[in-house]
């Protein structure tokens, strides 16, 4: 659908609900989200993921919201372990992008990377909270990754870990320990934090965005 036609559903849903404070200032929501889809074209998809400037869509879950952060990180290597790449891009509830940063390490894996991605977008974010003379521990934090072993491990098997004294169930220690407590202690700074696995590789603008910038950065390292 067109953007011109959804303004002009918006538009009739405004006369349904004109009495209604409450659904008024979602359509006004709505309406300013708008601005950070992509157009169609009436022969093809726009491919949103070519122009990161200025096509950069809020995911679903920070719609509506009036204040609240998605994190989106990535890694990268070449070669597992070799030299590898991390990249992170912050966006707020009104879609602004106010961190863009990735880093290169060497030698390194694959998962280390993608678990530096997460945990530089966290600390990239408390830094700018200090930055700008504010806490907003309270709105709600979406950290979104491709990588399921960090999605999960930080939802499911950090919690067992912790209980057996930072021991897996076999009694040893896990891979990447000090990477997983690094992440451990800063989600505790965030009164509402979520992690969110998506899928890589398919469209998704912000995570295309982060493998595009991790790879730059081993394109300019020279790897």
């Amino acid at each position: 659908m067109r953007k011109s036609e959804i303004q002009k559903n918006l538009r009739k849903l405004r006369t349904v609900f004109m009495d209604d404070t409450e659904a008024l200032e979602a359509l006004d929501c709505l309406d300013r989200r708008l601005k950070f889809l992509p157009e169609k074209n009436s022969e093809s998809e726009y491919d949103v993921a070519s122009d990161f400037s200025t096509n950069l869509p809020l995911p679903a879950e920070m719609l509506g919201l009036k204040s609240g952060y998605a994190i989106f990180a990535d890694g990268a290597c070449r070669g597992n372990p070799g030299p590898g790449s991390w990249a992170t891009l912050i966006q707020d509830s009104s879609g602004e992008v106010i961190l863009k940063s990735s880093g290169v390490d060497v030698p390194t894996t694959n998962n280390k990377m993608e678990l530096e991605g997460v945990i530089r977008g966290l600390k990239g974010l408390i830094e700018k909270w200090i930055e700008d003379g504010v806490s907003d521990r309270e709105s709600p934090v979406f950290v979104y990754s491709d990588s399921k072993y960090v999605t999960e491990g930080i939802e499911k098997w950090v919690v067992g870990w912790k209980a057996r004294g930072w021991k897996k169930a076999d009694n040893k220690d896990p891979e990447n320990i000090l990477l997983w407590k690094e992440l451990d202690e800063l989600k505790s700074r965030f009164n509402r934090i979520y992690f969110l696995w998506i899928k890589g590789h398919a469209g998704h603008p912000q995570n295309e965005m982060c493998d595009k910038m991790a790879n730059l950065a081993l394109d300019e390292a020279g790897f």
